[in-house]
């Protein structure tokens, strides 16, 4: 059973050790340079869950949290980001999570940026019903290089 709720204390161990797998964090492009610095893990956090700007929540599966998802104020919608433990991809855990967080905040548009190659990913967004409205090129820290964001919009 897929379940969000607030971010625990002791959540943020866990998510400390998802971010140090570096094919999560490849996918992801846009994770810490250093991975391993939890002074910048502590000073992300401490941002997102002192923001009354955003929304952020523990994905747990049958009671285990295995991700993170947040929406944040953008120029002119929210944006959402999520993470989940590379162990659990492929499971529809995601979408699940994605899903139920979309029903909790309805407040549209929502908007999502992915890297061009994260096709899991592309393909959880479009199956809830996010279209492609642009594309961006960002440099991405991870992969010390520029990459190609898709842009996508949920009305």
């Amino acid at each position: 059973m897929i379940t969000l709720r607030k971010v625990e204390t002791e959540d943020l161990e866990q998510f400390f050790v998802f971010q140090q797998d570096a094919d999560a964090a490849h996918m992801a492009a846009f994770a810490s340079t250093n991975p391993k610095d939890r002074s910048v893990f502590d000073h992300h956090w401490g941002e997102l869950l002192n923001s009354d700007d955003i929304i952020v929540r523990t994905i747990e599966s049958d009671g285990q949290p295995v991700g993170s998802i947040a929406a944040f104020e953008d120029e002119s919608s929210r944006e959402i980001t999520f993470w989940i433990e590379k162990r659990f991809w492929g499971q529809g855990i995601t979408t699940e999570a994605v899903q139920k967080f979309l029903t909790e905040f309805p407040e549209r548009p929502v908007t999502a940026r992915v890297v061009v190659d994260n096709l899991g990913t592309l393909k959880i967004l479009e199956s809830l019903g996010f279209t492609e409205t642009g594309e961006e090129s960002n440099f991405s820290n991870v992969r010390a290089k520029v990459v190609q964001e898709k842009i996508l919009q949920l009305d």
